[in-house]
């Protein structure tokens, strides 16, 4: 297709949340910046994916899916469901107005405006990228508690960024995660340090819209917790990055009982 045509269409998908350079000039409006995901990707540490096989769990709009392509996998597989499913463009402007109103935001699954599963309308973003890279990537709709979902098989490398924490039930989550991989899973996750904790594993589990104005975040972990469910999933090494800033972040809990980070965790079969 032309720039032009290519740019209308980009457009015309309402929200996007990664930048994706599809070539031409023509770049995705994401909410995270190239230069931000760049250097996410950069922490990830993931390496030479050659000759490997990857599944990419919560693909969103493939920002990592077509960067694992991009860095020689030989398979990828892109999944997911529940961002599929939505009306991103419309739940997000409802999401603004709820909080600039100070009233509570809903899930989108609670609000059948814009939870659209037979549409797949959150899907739009990854599709036009796919097309418009001529990507290899295999997509595949699901998600990692299905029931379906072993008939995948079992990858070198599995990404499972920014779910985690979206998740009901985290252990049988780590268990699946585990199950698939038979090399490395990376998982990124929000994380706590809390107050007090040491090295104890602790949870906490978040209500409603409480963490970040987003209904559909249940849990925050502290290192050893994830270390610990990893371990107990099946994970034979689990190699969990400290805290970025660790100091201040020890000092923001003793004051307001927690800090919150970004936690990446390195998990081997």
């Amino acid at each position: 297709m032309s720039r032009d045509d290519l740019q209308d269409r980009v457009d015309a998908v309402g929200f996007w949340w990664h930048s994706i350079d599809l070539g031409d000039g023509v770049v995705t409006p994401g909410a995270k910046s190239p230069a931000l995901l760049e250097d996410e990707l950069e922490s990830l540490r993931i390496g030479d994916l050659r000759g490997k096989s990857v599944l990419d769990i919560g693909a969103y709009d493939g920002y990592y899916s077509f960067a694992a392509e991009r860095l020689g996998a030989d398979r990828v597989v892109a999944l997911d469901r529940w961002v599929w499913c939505v009306d991103l463009p419309g739940w997000m402007k409802y999401r603004e107005a709820q909080i600039a109103a100070g009233e509570p935001v809903e899930s989108p699954e609670k609000l059948p405006e814009f939870w659209r599963p037979e549409e797949m309308p959150g899907r739009r973003a990854f599709d036009v990228a796919h097309e418009a890279l001529g990507s290899r990537v295999e997509v595949v709709v699901g998600d990692l508690l299905d029931d379906a979902f072993a008939d995948l098989g079992s990858f070198d490398l599995v990404l499972y960024l920014g779910v985690l924490y979206h998740v009901r039930h985290p252990m049988l989550a780590l268990e699946r995660l585990a199950a698939v991989t038979r090399g490395r899973a990376i998982i990124e996750t929000q994380a706590e340090v809390f107050r007090g904790s040491g090295r104890r594993p602790l949870c906490r589990f978040t209500e409603g819209d409480e963490f970040n104005d987003d209904p559909s975040t249940f849990w925050t972990f502290n290192q050893a917790a994830l270390e610990a469910m990893c371990r107990e999933a099946g994970f034979g090494r689990v190699d969990a990055d400290p805290p970025p800033h660790r100091g201040r972040q020890r000092i923001t809990a003793l004051v307001r009982g927690s800090a919150p980070y970004r936690a990446i965790v390195h998990a081997y079969r």
